[in-house]
């Protein structure tokens, strides 16, 4: 496939040009010329899922888009804008990122604080979004194990980085570590929150279904030097439940899903 990916003439809102990492001072490339676009789709936002082996750099890519790491080459931009601090962009990892000493309401409305929104008005944008995500009545816990469960940590995440920036979501396995009840309950609630806030989600996983399910775009990356080999849409319904995993075109997308998958294992 053609690196670059637009399907249309949409404005960019992330643009990754010609990026390549080396650790070795150019000896040896983990990602090499690699370039991806996601459009600004209108009251629609998209929801794009990277897949790709371990060691690939999925991770990595977040990373630059998030602006905690620049590539040793080439240009990584939002809204045509290079990527900085200022632009906010909300990152969601796999490890439990709420600070334990703070309660969950404090928690959620951290993004807002360094913004310098006045203590009134955050509290009660984060108690507006701790309902969206299921956690009212849990303002005033502590944001820690046992306290609370895995599920319930990672709620806090989403509903802290959707109230510092709806725009933009960032997403690194964020459900690797639950339990398969949890992990299919924050499914559905990331698919509802999805079409409520019409974010650009960049999600990466390691679970073939849980891309189908989720993403309308899925990207493929191959093993280093990395750049990407497969774009497979997914032309299931938009707004989706738990009934989409019986269908026979979602299961013949995870089969075309896994076929690429292996198709990209035995490239070098």
């Amino acid at each position: 496939m053609k690196n670059e990916v637009k399907d249309s003439s949409l404005p960019n809102i992330i643009q990754l040009k010609g990026i390549s990492q080396s650790y070795d001072g150019g000896q040896t490339f983990i990602i090499e010329d690699l370039d991806f676009i996601i459009e600004d789709k209108p009251d629609q936002g998209q929801f794009a899922v990277i897949l790709g082996m371990s060691g690939s750099g999925k991770s990595t890519l977040l990373r630059y888009i998030a602006g905690l790491q620049h590539p040793t080459k080439g240009q990584v931009l939002i809204h045509g804008n290079p990527v900085d601090a200022s632009q906010r962009v909300s990152m969601v990892f796999q490890q439990y990122s709420s600070l334990p000493w703070m309660t969950v309401l404090d928690n959620v409305a951290l993004g807002l604080r360094y913004q310098g929104v006045s203590r009134e008005e955050r509290n009660q944008k984060a108690r507006e979004m701790l309902e969206i995500v299921g956690l009212k009545g849990h303002e005033k816990k502590y944001a820690q194990y046992p306290t609370l469960s895995g599920g319930q940590l990672q709620r806090i995440a989403i509903a802290r980085s959707l109230l510092a920036n709806p725009d933009i979501l960032l997403m690194d396995e964020p459900f690797g570590a639950l339990d398969i009840r949890t992990r299919l309950q924050m499914q559905d609630m990331l698919s509802e929150i999805w079409h409520q806030f019409h974010s650009t989600i960049v999600f990466v996983t390691h679970d073939i279904r849980e891309a189908v399910y989720l993403g309308d775009d899925i990207y493929i990356l191959k093993a280093p030097p990395s750049r990407f080999v497969e774009h497979i849409k997914v032309d299931l319904p938009l707004k989706r439940d738990s009934s989409v995993k019986r269908s026979t075109r979602y299961t013949e997308l995870v089969h075309q899903v896994e076929d690429a998958m292996l198709r990209v294992s035995e490239m070098m």
